[in-house]
């Protein structure tokens, strides 16, 4: 099956191609000297001295940092682990034949998901506990990941269901199988093997907007970065090995995403799902099969 890219304007002609050419040139040599001025200003501010880099080399220093990847990575998956569960429930409750649990659904995926991650941070630290619950800081941070990231999925989940072909319901229905129970059987293990790439990415998302926990003092990565730049007066160097870790970290999870997604299209020939409205898997839209799967549909009681 051959993929077609998604063509977002005319072919450009020799005359654009030269414009364009031409401006990556440009565009290329002022980033290039803008990277030299930065390294010149810092190194007339001392910035790039030995002195500088290292305590970065000492294992309890490193050891520090390792600490605070470890709070990341744990709130990273304690979130996940929720958002998964609620983002099944709510896919599971758009798809449902009554109209109330598919109106609530909708209503909670739609607000939580145009809601900014940052906003609700904030409310889950400030807010709650004038509401009287009262959490540890971590799963104050967590809660807002869950909340957030689980309105995601549950569009992850339902386009995954959605991509089915119609004719895997209704060969549960026609032996026998309630709706539920192809659900459950049927339709729910097929759909699961085209969501796992999708999933992952999202989890390098949710990686990623952990270390917006800086605003509650949680100690995650970025948090331990500040507090080792403040204390050996170096900043740039802490950030930057920051950046590296979450660089690796990230890379590695994209790389499995991207190993799982051909394999998923390889072994049983699945194209890419289709979620729409969602900024972090807009990457995933600009492929498709050239024959887009029948949607498949709920089967009969």
């Amino acid at each position: 099956m051959k993929s077609s890219l998604l063509t977002l304007g005319d072919p450009l002609g020799p005359k654009g191609r030269r414009r364009v050419l031409v401006a990556s040139v440009v565009s290329a040599a002022a980033i290039v000297a803008v990277v030299a001025v930065a390294i010149r200003r810092l190194d007339e501010n001392g910035q790039l001295d030995e002195s500088k880099w290292r305590p970065l080399t000492q294992w309890a220093v490193f050891k520090f940092f390792l600490g605070g990847l470890g709070n990341t990575v744990k709130a990273a998956l304690t979130a996940m682990a929720i958002a998964l569960v609620v983002g099944g429930v709510m896919a599971l409750a758009r798809l449902a034949r009554g109209w109330p649990q598919r109106w609530l659904a909708g209503l909670y995926v739609e607000f939580f998901r145009g809601l900014p991650l940052y906003l609700l941070i904030l409310f889950s630290w400030l807010g709650l506990p004038k509401l009287g619950v009262d959490l540890d800081v971590f799963w104050y941070l967590v809660l807002a990941l869950a909340v957030y990231n689980s309105a995601i999925l549950a569009e992850i989940f339902r386009a995954g269901i959605l991509s089915l072909d119609r004719g895997q319901g209704e060969a549960a229905s026609a032996v026998g199988l309630r709706y539920w129970q192809a659900m459950g059987l049927v339709i729910l293990p097929q759909a699961i093997r085209r969501m796992v790439p999708a999933i992952v990415s999202q989890l390098v998302t949710l990686l990623k907007d952990t270390s917006l926990g800086i605003l509650l003092a949680y100690e995650e990565l970025l948090r331990r970065a500040r507090i080792s730049s403040e204390f050996f007066q170096n900043p740039v160097h802490s950030f930057a090995l920051v950046a590296v870790i979450y660089i690796a970290v990230n890379m590695t999870l994209s790389y499995v995403a991207t190993r799982l997604e051909a394999r998923q299209r390889r072994r049983y020939k699945a194209g890419a799902i289709q979620v729409g409205g969602l900024e972090d898997l807009a990457v995933t839209q600009a492929t498709a099969s050239a024959r887009p799967a029948p949607v498949a549909r709920p089967v009969s009681a």
